[in-house]
């Protein structure tokens, strides 16, 4: 496959074996109607496919005028739950560049192996991945329990038994979208310095944001939070918090009912106040146990889709709604 070539506006015809799948004559507007946008929209762009929006992100903004960004996860939908329709693996056959995250989404990291472009770039290399979770560094008695936690977060993680959510830990982000500007000066050359001027852009912008949340959360009553699943774990570990998930890394998990005795008993420890939600997955397990420990309720989104229910129209301004939350669930001054 070219690393770079013209984006035709008719009818895209091609094929790409996938699972012993033959696939023809798919058009941009059936991979829009089954992926929420069709790649190659228009000529001489980079046609760029995103494996779910923290992806889709970083390439929309480094990208700018030069890419056309179409994205495999639709607003809404979980992204841990993505499972590929034929239309979605052409598309991926049809790109000139593809940028994901390996371990969140693994029907997607199958489909992507098999695609093989050039030009793909998994997130995870661009930085270095930590493990999160209820389990790791923290004894609250139970031990059994623990265990038990331990090894079904482990089952929901990304390789080694490490965290994925890279995205919500600005610096980290930051890390990520140097990699992203990088990769996309060497995929399409010619627009090099629109990239680089634009990766710059992004990343004064999650510099920003960083100081923000590092001054925003410096001084609280308490430094521990409740959350659904373990999303928050390098966002916590970056601004000296303790994250406390009601199931693991999966969103799905349910927690068994030694797990909700021990958030009983860390939320009245560390006077916690609020348990978060989030916005793509039921609130049902969230509000049971605040009701069980009399708490309230936030959303604190994971940021992996923006929809109709998201405080923000973007990261950023998601981030922002998500840090106003733990200041006033943590109690800042």
């Amino acid at each position: 496959m070219n690393v770079r070539r013209l984006i035709p506006t008719a009818a895209l015809a091609g094929s790409l074996t996938l699972g012993l799948v033959a696939l023809s004559a798919c058009s941009p507007s059936d991979a829009a109607d089954d992926a929420g946008g069709g790649a190659g929209k228009s000529g001489g762009k980079l046609a760029v496919v995103a494996s779910f929006y923290p992806m889709q992100y970083l390439a929309e903004e480094i990208g700018g005028s030069h890419v056309d960004v179409s994205t495999l996860t639709k607003p809404g939908v979980e992204p841990h739950d993505l499972e590929l329709g034929t239309r979605q693996a052409a598309q991926l056959g049809e790109a000139d560049y593809i940028l994901y995250l390996k371990g969140i989404q693994p029907a997607v990291d199958e489909a992507i192996t098999a695609a093989g472009v050039k030009n793909t770039v998994d997130a995870v290399s661009l930085t270095t991945l930590e493990k999160h979770g209820a389990e790791v560094g923290h004894d609250h008695g139970d031990e059994h329990a623990g265990e038990e936690h331990a090894e079904e977060d482990h089952a929901h993680e990304g390789e080694a038994g490490t965290d994925p959510h890279i995205w919500l830990d600005p610096v980290k982000y930051a890390e990520v979208a140097k990699g992203v500007g990088a990769s996309l000066e060497k995929a399409d050359p010619d627009n090099a310095a629109a990239y680089r001027k634009n990766t710059t852009t992004v990343v004064e912008r999650l510099t920003a944001l960083d100081s923000a949340f590092e001054q925003g959360l410096a001084d609280t009553s308490t430094k521990t939070f409740i959350t659904t699943h373990s999303a928050f774990g390098y966002l916590a570990e970056r601004y000296g918090l303790t994250q406390e998930s009601i199931a693991g890394i999966s969103p799905e998990s349910e927690p068994s009912p030694a797990r909700i005795k021990e958030l009983r008993t860390i939320a009245a420890k560390d006077k916690v106040g609020t348990v978060f939600f989030e916005t793509l997955v039921s609130d049902r397990t969230a509000k049971t146990v605040a009701a069980d420990s009399g708490l309230k309720t936030d959303v604190l989104d994971p940021i992996e889709g923006i929809t109709d229910k998201s405080k923000g129209a973007d990261y950023v301004e998601v981030m922002e709604s998500n840090l106003a939350a733990l200041e006033k669930a943590l109690g800042a001054k």
